[in-house]
């Protein structure tokens, strides 16, 4: 027998940029980013594009941009903007998959080129995916908006787009070469888009971190409220513990557990159960209600923790139940339950609570007790 054994490495790192007026002829970073990236004797381009909620809120945006870009040296600014639809609908239309193919191939976006994605985190998610299967891999820019994107998803390595009624069904794990937290674009979200993000930094602190737990509780109203100054501790804590995990970790998931995913078997199919009519966010903080409540039924956590988590939810603002969780006497929640196993490969593992502040892996759920976590919500809703 003859066999070739080849085993390699390769390093990736990228820069998470907290900043302000990303565009502002003022500011350097964005500029000192490309003129320094990779080989500086190759002539660059960049293509921009754009979430269209993103462009209708800052209409001076794209024109932003291109006064920004004759300040930069050796970077050719395409002078299309492609402007899109953010939310789900880009990631369950192939159309805009396709449309953004096109612009790569048309613009002559090469290897040593940049795609610059400026939007929530489906949005980046979709653009991410077309930059990584473009030529194999063209390099991508993050430039998240919303709350959510700027603490967990944009920050982190995954791409994708959602098929045959599934979410991210087709994707990778690619990451950006950086990303961009203009803290400016947090100021024109919606009341709705500003809470549903905050749901991640709660997940990643019940699993990681008690005293960021803490500090949440401590500064929940405060974020209510739309303080700019607690947001951005709050992003950058959660960001610094979402990278911190993949970094340390299993970046591109080749084992069977999805700790950083504590809530989401249940959110991401009560996100197709609603016909994505709720926010990803609010849909996490949905799960993470279900799975600590399940927590408590088994025994893992105190009555009074579980009332700490729910308490913190509500003065977020979150709702903690829908009618969904319950339709079908909950069958199409235990459904859901497969649909992770296999998006997972192989065994189920989710992630519950052992304590505040720590996770616990489990491989199997009691349907039972399940239920009566759903029924407890339903309760609490009333």
């Amino acid at each position: 027998m003859k066999f070739i054994k080849q085993a390699f490495e390769v390093p990736f790192s990228f820069n998470i940029i907290f900043t302000e007026n990303l565009f502002s002829i003022d500011n350097q970073e964005f500029k000192n980013f490309l003129e320094n990236f990779g080989n500086r004797s190759f002539h660059k381009k960049i293509l921009f594009l754009i979430d269209a909620g993103v462009a209708e809120n800052h209409s001076d945006l794209q024109n932003n941009i291109r006064a920004y870009f004759q300040e930069v040296n050796n970077i050719s600014l395409v002078d299309e903007i492609l402007v899109m639809p953010g939310g789900e609908l880009v990631k369950n239309d192939p159309q805009y998959l396709e449309k953004t193919l096109l612009a790569i191939n048309e613009h002559g976006i090469d290897r040593h080129s940049f795609v610059a994605a400026i939007g929530g985190g489906a949005f980046l998610d979709m653009v991410g995916y077309a930059s990584c299967i473009a030529h194999r891999g063209v390099k991508h820019v993050r430039i998240p908006t919303t709350v959510l994107s700027q603490n967990d998803s944009g920050v982190g390595v995954k791409n994708g787009v959602n098929f045959l009624g599934k979410k991210n069904f087709l994707g990778t794990f690619a990451p950006p070469v950086a990303v961009f937290n203009d803290s400016n674009f947090l100021k024109s979200l919606s009341d709705r888009d500003w809470r549903s993000g905050i749901s991640e930094a709660v997940k990643v602190a019940l699993i990681k971190d008690l005293p960021f737990f803490e500090w949440l509780e401590d500064n929940a109203q405060a974020m209510a409220d739309r303080n700019m100054e607690v947001m951005g501790e709050q992003i950058f804590r959660s960001a610094a513990l979402h990278t911190n995990h993949i970094s340390s970790g299993d970046p591109f998931e080749l084992g069977s557990a999805r700790p950083l995913d504590f809530g989401h078997w249940a959110a991401h199919k009560l996100e197709y159960l609603t016909n994505f009519e709720i926010r990803h966010g609010e849909a996490v903080a949905i799960g993470i209600a279900l799975d600590s409540v399940y927590s408590k039924i088994l025994g893992l956590i105190s009555q009074e923790e579980a009332e700490r988590i729910l308490i913190l939810l509500k003065k977020l603002g979150f709702t903690l139940y829908h009618p969904a969780l319950a339709e079908n006497d909950k069958l199409n929640l235990w459904e859901g339950l497969n649909e992770f196993r296999e998006h997972l490969g192989g065994e189920l593992t989710i992630t519950i609570l052992e304590k505040l502040g720590k996770g616990k892996e489990i491989h199997e759920v009691d349907f039972e007790a399940m239920k009566q976590a759903v029924d407890e919500l339903e309760k609490l809703n009333v």
